[in-house]
């Protein structure tokens, strides 16, 4: 069923628009005797079947094809209606070909703007209708679940399946990173050096610009080292935990409604794999098979449905040492000189290395987010470099006065 465009008064007494008619009380099935309700139904599944239909010829391609088939579930429901009113020996209304007054204003909107203008409010109403037939005794197996699947059908139509080519453009270029970051490792790994490099530069550049003997910078910088590493350690061990836990939880939500839904999940499995390019058959062939394993088939939702590698959660401790040993490796490059030298040479040496190190880490940078290593490079030397700058310059003013 759908909505219908004309705003009505519900049995609650309030009125609403694009408000399904008959579902405020449609599970109140005592309320009317049956035929009343056959004939609801009825003229409800066939108003759905033609709005449907009507918008499917101001579609192209798989979101035509995907109205076409909602109209075909209308049809299928409104057949089973047809067929408990004749056993009932009462005459079945003949079907009508034009749209139902009440949802001309949604074709015509969809005419004159396009269908992804009624979209949304199509789908906001399936969703809040679903249920329609969950306590009507006398629906057809299956057809509660082909109502709820209705919503997610107009929510998949608002973003037409990607190109292919360029799919696989983007996925060339994110490749390097997606590859080697399942687990959150790199990202920690390469933004804790950064991390490192950049607050541990601009500490121990204070320090020495304040006039301060090469072993106190030496000290502050070894304090810098610990109090930094452990904490971006913390910090990136609670977040992978917190992420995973979210993981976590999504995929035992997606097992209930596996073991709830079963139908529901495999014509869901259909519909990604038909919005992937694969024909009607070949989809509803695939989406069987892996639903016979009740594993096989949870594993596949959370990578299609939820785009989660089950096997791949991300782990919080690798992340907090790899994090921990990056800031580490990133806080000890302006460190260095000052454990083997004192002075202006340490000075010197500091920032060098610091210069060079950012270099090399914003080029790393740009490279695995795709901005090209000669901008993250330059990005990271002119801003780990202004902090260096600002710093010394604060040393020295704070330093000098104290002096």
């Amino acid at each position: 069923m759908v909505p219908q465009a004309a705003r009505r008064v519900l049995p609650d007494g309030h009125a609403h628009g694009f408000a399904p008619p008959g579902r405020g009380y449609a599970g109140r099935v005592g309320a009317q005797n049956a035929s009343d309700r056959y004939l609801r139904y009825l003229a409800e599944e066939r108003r759905a079947a033609r709005l449907y239909r009507a918008l499917s010829s101001l579609a192209s391609g798989e979101r035509a094809e995907a109205l076409r088939e909602l109209a075909a579930i209308e049809d299928r429901h409104a057949a089973h209606w047809e067929v408990l009113l004749r056993e009932q020996g009462l005459a079945v209304p003949p079907p009508d070909d034009d749209v139902d007054p009440a949802d001309a204003d949604i074709l015509a909107r969809a005419r004159a703007l396009s269908l992804d203008a009624v979209l949304p409010d199509l789908e906001a109403a399936e969703r809040a209708a679903q249920g329609v037939y969950d306590d009507e005794p006398d629906a057809a197996p299956g057809m509660a679940d082909d109502e709820r699947i209705h919503e997610r059908v107009l929510s998949r139509l608002r973003t037409p399946a990607p190109d292919p080519t360029a799919a696989r453009e983007q996925l060339g270029r994110e490749e390097p990173w997606h590859r080697g970051d399942r687990s959150g490792s790199l990202r920690a790994a390469v933004f804790g050096v950064s991390d490192g490099l950049v607050s541990n530069t601009a500490l121990v550049m204070g320090f020495a610009g304040g006039g301060t003997s090469a072993g106190t910078v030496a000290f502050a910088g070894f304090a810098g080292l610990l109090a930094g590493a452990f904490s971006m350690a913390a910090g990136e061990y609670v977040s992978v935990a917190s992420q995973r836990d979210l993981y976590r939880r999504e995929i035992e939500l997606e097992a209930a409604e596996l073991r709830d839904n079963p139908l529901e999940e495999q014509r869901e499995l259909e519909l990604l794999y038909r919005a992937k390019g694969m024909d009607r058959i070949t989809a509803q062939a695939a989406a069987e098979a892996i639903m016979a394993d009740p594993d096989a088939a949870l594993d596949t939702l959370a990578r299609e449905e939820l785009g989660l590698d089950p096997s791949e959660l991300g782990s919080p401790l690798k992340a907090a040492a790899s994090s921990f040993a990056a800031f580490a490796v990133g806080a000890a490059v302006p460190l260095l000189p000052y454990l083997l030298a004192g002075g202006t040479t340490a000075l010197v040496w500091a920032i060098v290395l610091a210069l060079i190190a950012m270099v090399i880490v914003g080029g790393v940078v740009g490279s695995l987010s795709g901005r090209g290593a000669v901008r993250g490079a330059l990005r990271q030397v002119i801003v780990g470099g202004s902090a260096a700058a600002v710093t010394y310059a604060i040393g020295s003013l704070v330093g000098g006065s104290i002096g």
